[in-house]
């Protein structure tokens, strides 16, 4: 996911332009199964001897109220989200046609029914429920409604669906920051992502008919099928975005509640930004054995920072919570709290990127010093009261991820003695002393992120005697600021896209990778931060290369988990780009009655999900 961990919110719910010269939308129909009205019952007969009884009361929709996190969504477009909670909402609104158990992490049939491949492990022939409608929420009538078309016939999610969705997201006019995650893989993708051919067929996604979609890969990789699962692989809907003859282009706006269309158990109700987002059961998605219909009527989220939110859980107004750190101790003693505490693990990594270009973080020894002082035993243990002390920068619970106890003297751990003689090396070699670095630290802004920023300067100032400045923002205009890198370090969090070493090392930190625009590295032969970089500019970032490319064509265990190991050293130690700091695992606070099933994937099946309240 460049995934992210963020936060979530609702958007305005806009009036429908109509006017008599432009194309109309296509018009909706209310689902089969709405209530019908009743006939007024019949007289009573002089037999009759009982009264008549009322009948039941109509039962209480089943909502579900969570917290977004502090700040709104930048995007729910499947080919623009990068963000945990905006890929939650798109995962949840349409469908891949394979996607992960939240549970296990092996990858099932979403909206496929089953597919073959080739015997060279290119070729994957996927086929599709057939007959599955594009829904729109209708503020109007107050009713989810099947999409039509020009003709008046129900629009039906069609292989042509998602040839297009994959085609837009990798076009570079779309500009999407996620389509590296399919450049490398999917046959003709890079050439046409960079130009060399704008012929959308030479990509290797062909809709053979409207049920059927076959998928070309450049090698017979193991995780191929889990990109056919990412959310920048679902079908997108053509004529609502670029428009046709009853249609008018809504463009960029098509996310908007106004315009939205899905296909998934879920559609978009309300999104009323930086306050609230409403998602709402789609009664014409089928189910399947995998994706089951619905149980919960709506999902409500509000954006609220930790401590707000847990108020908020205590008041009776939300379901589940997180818990702030300070609160930690009190809600863990107290016996109110003690049938909702719920501990969760995720796929994911809570780490901190030095930008390679500016000085003084342009020297490795400086980089290496300032991730050898972090105390990350203390900082799990009474800052964030949660998560586990990383040594390496992919999750150990990642096909092929290192493992600490078969290397425990791999990867970073906390040495203060070291990072003193690194940075005393740095300084005498510069004729500076420590008062001197200027340093900036950078994340977005949130109660956790702003006590483990604090914890880690004041680490920085013990161990190194250096004073680093602490900024935080708003999570969009820190994505911006992050990406035109002009600070030191700045804070990220990676969760698993696909559970292998993969996803964390080569989909991260490969060429034109996930944050390779943000750590830059490696650095250009010409040090300009657009320059192409070419093969030997940086021995050390070909080797990580090298071994990547060999750990996703090796079939043994153990050698896979070696390569992944050696890679970690180049990119934790011998370049030091990057600091990890602890792996997801935290404590939530869940009601009794909320009836879920348990994720690791760091995404939710709502559907799956019941209320008995």
């Amino acid at each position: 996911m460049s995934r992210r961990y963020l936060s979530i919110s609702l958007v305005t719910i806009f009036v429908l332009l109509a006017s008599a010269c432009a194309a109309q939308p296509p018009a909706t129909q209310p689902p089969a199964t709405q209530p019908q009205a009743t006939e007024a019952p019949a007289e009573p007969t002089q037999e009759a001897t009982e009264a008549p009884t009322e009948p039941p009361a109509p039962a209480e929709p089943k909502i579900l109220r969570l917290s977004g996190g502090a700040s709104d969504f930048g995007t729910i477009d499947p080919s623009l989200a990068t963000q945990s909670a905006e890929i939650q909402i798109a995962e949840t609104t349409s469908l891949g046609v394979v996607r992960q158990n939240e549970t296990t992490t092996e990858i099932e049939t979403a909206m496929a029914t089953g597919y073959e491949v080739s015997d060279d492990g290119l070729t994957y022939t996927v086929h599709l429920m057939q007959g599955v409608p594009w829904v729109h929420y209708n503020a109007d009538s107050g009713q989810v409604e099947v999409v039509q078309d020009c003709s008046g016939n129900d629009r039906t999610v069609t292989a042509q669906d998602f040839a297009y969705g994959i085609v837009r997201t990798i076009d570079p006019a779309t500009a999407s920051d996620y389509a590296y995650a399919l450049l490398p893989y999917l046959a003709g993708a890079a050439e046409f992502n960079d130009g060399t051919n704008t012929d959308p067929a030479a990509v290797g996604v062909k809709a053979v008919d409207d049920s059927t979609i076959q998928y070309t890969f450049t090698a017979p990789a193991v995780y191929n099928l889990n990109l056919l699962g990412l959310w920048i692989a679902h079908a997108e809907p053509k004529w609502l975005i670029e428009g046709d003859d009853c249609t008018d282009a809504a463009s960029d706006r098509w996310t908007e509640a106004e315009f939205f269309q899905g296909y998934g158990p879920y559609t978009l109700k309300e999104w009323v930004h930086d306050s609230n987002l409403t998602l709402i059961k789609n009664p014409f998605w089928p189910g399947n054995e995998n994706v089951p219909q619905a149980k919960i009527d709506e999902i409500q989220f509000r954006f609220l920072d930790s401590s707000p939110a847990l108020s908020e859980f205590d008041a009776g107004n939300l379901d589940i919570t997180g818990i702030p750190s300070e609160e930690w101790d009190r809600i863990h003693s107290d016996p109110t709290y003690a049938d909702m505490i719920r501990p969760v693990y995720t796929l994911g990594t809570e780490w901190y990127g030095f930008n390679t270009q500016l000085a003084p973080t342009d020297d490795q020894r400086v980089r290496l010093a300032l991730s050898l002082a972090i105390d990350r035993d203390l900082l799990v243990k009474q800052v964030v009261k949660g998560g586990i002390p990383a040594q390496f920068f992919t999750n150990p619970g990642a096909a092929g991820g290192p493992k600490p106890e078969l290397y425990p003297d791999g990867g970073v751990k906390y040495d203060p003695d070291k990072a003193k003689e690194l940075l005393n090396d740095y300084l005498t070699e510069k004729n500076l002393t420590a008062d001197k670095l200027k340093l900036t630290l950078m994340a977005n802004s949130t109660e956790g992120n702003q006590k483990t920023g604090e914890a880690i300067v004041g680490m920085w100032k013990d161990v190194l005697g250096v004073t680093v400045n602490f900024v935080t923002q708003e999570r969009q205009v820190y994505l911006v600021s992050r990406k035109d890198g002009k600070e030191n370090i700045y804070r990220n969090s990676w969760v698993q896209d696909y559970p292998d070493a993969n996803n964390f090392l080569l989909d991260v930190f490969g060429l034109n990778a996930a944050f390779t625009a943000v750590v830059d590295w490696p650095a250009t032969a010409t040090s300009e931060k657009d320059a192409e970089y070419t093969t030997g500019g940086n021995p050390n970032f070909d080797k990580f290369i090298d071994l990547l490319q060999q750990a996703a064509n090796e079939q043994d265990a153990k050698k896979r988990m070696d390569l992944y190991a050696q890679a970690e050293q180049i990119l934790l130690v011998d370049e030091a780009v990057v600091a990890p700091l602890y792996w997801y695992t935290d404590d939530i606070l869940i009601r009794p009655e909320i009836k879920d099933t348990k994720s690791i994937t760091g995404y939710d099946h709502w559907e799956k999900w019941d209320i008995q309240r």
